[in-house]
C-alpha cells in the first residue's frame, strides 16, 4: 500500500511541477525527446529496410546453394577480379554429372536468364521482359505461385518443350479479358503456348526481382534462344539442401568434391567455382545495417545526454522548491528511501513523457506514404526507447533524490 501510496504522490508532484513551469519543462524534456526520436527512427528505419531487403532477396531461396563463377561477397584473401572471369562457367554437361551422382540434395536444377526481351501476342508487345530458362527442379529453388494454369510437367523439360509461364503483368498486358491458358506468346521469333500464369507479386526493393515480369520455360528450349558464352547466357547451378543438414555442410562438401571431380582438379588445384549461400547476403546484410545502428545511437546519444543534464535541472529547482514540504513529511515520519523515491519516479516520469513524445513522433513517421518501402514501428522498439527514457530518468534524479532524503528536517522546515 505504502508503494502505491509512493508512485501516486511521485505522480502528483511530477506533474504539478509541469502544469507550473509548463515552459521550462518542455525546454528540459525537448533533448530526451528529439535523443530518442533520433534512436528510435534510425531503429525503425533499418528494421524497415532490412525485413524490405530480405524479402527482396527472398528470391534466391532458403537452405538453397549456387554454383557460380565468384563468390557474392569479397573479404580479405579473396582473388583480383580478374582470376574469376577466366572461371569457366556451369554447363548443362555438368549439371546432368552431378544429377546422377548428387545425394545430400532435395532437389538439383540449371538455370539462366536474361532481361530486355520483348514478347509478342498478335498485334501486341511487352518489353523489358524477364527470360528465364530452368529444368525440373527448378521449382524447388524457389517459390514458383501459380495462379493459374499449372507448372512445366518432367517430359515437357526433357524434350525442350515451346511452352511457358507467365508473370501477371503479361497476362494482363496480352490477355486482360480472356483465359491466357493455350494462347501461343512469341519470343525471339519462337512460339511457345502458355501453360501457366504467376500470382501477382509486385515489383522488389531496388529492383532485385520481378516475376510479374518474367516468363519461365524449359532449360532445353532456352538454350535454342541463347548460346553459352559471354555474348549469349551465363547459367547458375543450383541444389536444395535437406532438413536434417544443418548448415548445409554436407551438401557443400559433396558438392565441391564432385565438381572438382567433374571438372578434373588436382589434389593441389584451387577450386576454379565459387559456392554461394543466401545465408552470405543475410550475413552481409545483418553487418550493414548493425553499423547504422551504432550510428543511431552515436546520434541520438548526443541529444538524449542534454536531455538528461535538462531533466536533473527540473529535479534539483523541485528539490529547492519542495524543501520545506520535505521537511513537514519528515517530521511526520517520513522515512529517507520514501524521498528518495518520491524524486525518483518523478524523474523517470518526466522522462518517460519526453521519451513518449519522441516515440509518438517516430509513430506519426511511420504514417507518411511510402511507395519505396513499408515503415513500421516495432513493439520492440517501443519498449527499447520506453527503457532508454526511464534509465535517463533514473540517473539523472539519482543525485537530486539523494540530496533531498538526506536533508535534515529541522532545516529543511525553517527553510523559505
Amino acid at each position: 500500500m505504502i508503494y502505491l501510496r509512493l508512485i501516486v504522490e511521485s505522480f502528483r508532484f511530477a506533474w504539478q511541477a509541469l502544469k507550473s513551469n509548463l515552459l521550462r519543462t518542455i525546454l528540459s524534456l525537448l533533448g530526451v525527446t528529439i535523443g530518442i526520436f533520433a534512436i528510435i527512427s534510425v531503429f525503425t528505419l533499418v528494421d524497415s529496410l532490412e525485413r524490405n531487403v530480405r524479402e527482396a532477396m527472398s528470391f534466391v531461396g532458403e537452405r538453397v546453394i549456387y554454383v557460380q563463377t565468384q563468390p557474392w561477397t569479397f573479404g580479405p584473401g579473396g582473388r583480383p577480379w580478374w582470376d574469376y572471369l577466366r572461371r569457366p562457367q556451369p554447363t548443362a554437361r555438368e549439371f546432368r554429372q552431378m544429377e546422377r551422382n548428387i545425394t545430400m540434395a532435395e532437389g538439383i536444377a540449371i538455370f539462366s536468364e536474361r532481361g530486355g526481351n520483348t514478347f509478342k501476342y498478335r498485334n501486341s508487345s511487352y518489353s523489358n521482359a524477364i527470360l528465364s530458362g530452368a529444368t525440373y527442379d527448378f521449382n524447388k529453388i524457389r517459390d514458383i505461385p501459380i495462379e493459374n494454369g499449372r507448372y512445366f510437367v518432367p517430359q515437357e523439360v526433357d524434350g525442350s518443350q515451346n511452352v511457358i509461364i507467365i508473370g501477371s503483368d503479361i497476362a494482363e498486358a496480352f490477355f486482360p479479358n480472356q483465359d491466357p491458358l493455350g494462347k501461343q506468346i512469341k519470343v525471339k521469333g519462337h512460339q511457345f503456348m502458355v501453360i501457366g500464369v504467376m500470382e501477382k507479386q509486385g515489383e522488389s526493393m531496388f529492383g532485385m526481382s520481378n516475376v510479374d515480369k518474367q516468363g519461365i520455360i524449359p532449360f532445353g528450349a532456352y538454350s535454342k534462344i541463347y548460346t553459352m558464352g559471354p555474348k549469349g547466357m551465363y547459367a547458375t547451378i543450383a541444389l536444395k539442401g535437406r532438413e536434417d543438414d544443418k548448415g548445409l555442410q554436407e551438401l557443400e562438401y559433396e558438392t565441391q568434391g564432385l565438381l572438382r571431380n567433374i571438372r578434373g582438379l588436382r589434389p593441389r588445384d584451387k577450386d576454379n567455382f565459387a559456392l554461394n549461400r543466401s545465408e552470405m547476403v543475410a550475413e552481409q546484410v545483418t553487418s550493414l545495417f548493425s553499423v547504422i545502428g551504432v550510428a543511431g545511437w552515436v546520434i541520438g546519444g548526443f541529444a538524449i545526454l542534454v536531455g538528461g543534464f535538462g531533466i536533473a535541472n527540473i529535479m534539483f529547482v523541485s528539490v529547492k522548491e519542495r524543501t520545506n514540504i520535505i521537511g513537514i513529511q519528515k517530521s511526520l515520519g517520513a522515512k529517507n528511501f520514501f524521498i528518495l523515491f518520491q524524486f525518483l519516479f518523478e524523474s523517470v516520469f518526466l522522462s518517460l513523457l519526453g521519451g513518449g513524445f519522441g516515440i509518438l513522433l517516430v509513430f506519426l513517421l511511420t504514417l507518411i506514404p511510402q511507395d519505396m518501402m513499408e515503415i513500421m514501428l516495432s513493439f520492440s522498439n517501443i519498449v527499447l526507447g520506453l527503457s532508454v527514457s526511464a534509465v535517463i530518468g533514473m540517473l539523472s534524479g539519482i543525485i537530486p533524490a539523494v540530496l533531498a532524503a538526506n536533508l535534515d528536517p529541522v532545516m529543511a522546515i525553517r527553510s523559505k
